[in-house]
C-alpha cells in the first residue's frame, strides 16, 4: 500500500451493508480516495506551515466533510 493508499477501506459499504463490487465503481473511488488524500495533506500541510494550530486545522477539515448534502437529498 502507498502513503497515498493511507486510510483507504477494504471495503466500501453500501447502505444495507453489502460492498460496492463493480469493478468500474470500485475504480472511481479509489481514484477519488486517493485524489482527496494528495489535497487534503497540501492543505493541511500549508496550513500547518503557515502556523495555524494543527488541532484546529482537522477540525476544519472535520467540518468541510460534515457540511457536505447527500445528492440523494
Amino acid at each position: 500500500m502507498s502513503h497515498d493508499d493511507a486510510g483507504m477501506p477494504e471495503i466500501w459499504p453500501q447502505p444495507d451493508g453489502t460492498p460496492v463490487s463493480c469493478r468500474d465503481k470500485l475504480l472511481v473511488l479509489r481514484e477519488n480516495h486517493v485524489e482527496l488524500h494528495g489535497i487534503l495533506r497540501d492543505a493541511f500541510e500549508d496550513a500547518v506551515i503557515m502556523g495555524v494550530d494543527e488541532a484546529a486545522m482537522r477540525r476544519i477539515l472535520h467540518g468541510l466533510v460534515d457540511s457536505l448534502r447527500s445528492p440523494k437529498a
